[in-house]
């Protein structure tokens, strides 16, 4: 192998650009593009650098900031034209309904995250909630879960258990409970609160459209 290439691989395992290696030692940029092509380890030296010049850069900086904006503003408008055209094939649906319904009394709305929420004390209504999930909107059973809010005389387990048998969700869905102190040891709920929730972007996207669709579906009919 010739010195001067012997010599730019030297540089080029020290991390140093194209351009740096050129200047050092006179070698044209193509010339050293050729050398480094199908070199694995001289690609994430290439990466490495990029990164650094980019994070260096405020323009460069903001432009990748912008261009992320862009794609995930573009993404999320996918996802609310998906959620209305899949609106017009299931708003006949009984169980569509009632988890757009069951949504709007008690899940989060707020539109900067991307958790879908559902938090209540009642079993039959987590039941259905979690059955609009799987089977109506096709969320994996596996990225379903639950999160308990209990009191500090319930005991873990049995709580978990009940609301497992009760609302069909597996105990392997169930994450650390959180306990909490009431205001009054007597007036409180048995088996705490439960919290239902799906992280997905798409599926809050969709969510938020389901609910401005059906209000307006239903002001349609009773005005």
């Amino acid at each position: 192998m010739r010195k001067d290439k012997i010599r730019a691989y030297e540089l080029r395992r020290q991390n140093k650009s194209y351009s740096e290696i050129s200047k050092a030692l006179g070698i044209p940029k193509g010339t050293l593009g050729g050398w480094f092509k199908d070199e694995e380890w001289s690609k994430t030296i290439r990466d490495s650098l990029g990164t650094k010049h980019s994070l260096a850069s405020p323009a460069k900086l903001a432009a990748i900031i912008k261009s992320n904006k862009d794609r995930w503003s573009k993404k999320h408008q996918e996802y609310r034209d998906l959620g209305e055209n899949e609106f017009k094939q299931l708003q006949n649906d009984p169980l569509f309904l009632a988890g757009i319904m069951l949504y709007w009394s008690e899940g989060t709305k707020d539109a900067k995250s991307s958790r879908v929420k559902l938090a209540n004390s009642d079993p039959m209504m987590v039941r259905i909630f979690y059955a609009f999930l799987k089977d109506i909107i096709k969320v994996p059973k596996n990225k379903i879960n639950i999160r308990l809010l209990l009191y500090p005389d319930l005991a873990d387990d049995m709580q978990k258990s009940f609301w497992s048998r009760a609302t069909g969700v597996p105990l392997s869905q169930f994450k650390k409970s959180v306990y909490i102190v009431g205001r009054h040891s007597t007036k409180r709920l048995s088996y705490g609160v439960c919290n239902i929730y799906v992280q997905s972007r798409e599926v809050k996207e969709k969510m938020l459209v389901w609910l401005d669709l059906s209000q307006k579906m239903l002001l349609a009919q009773i005005s």
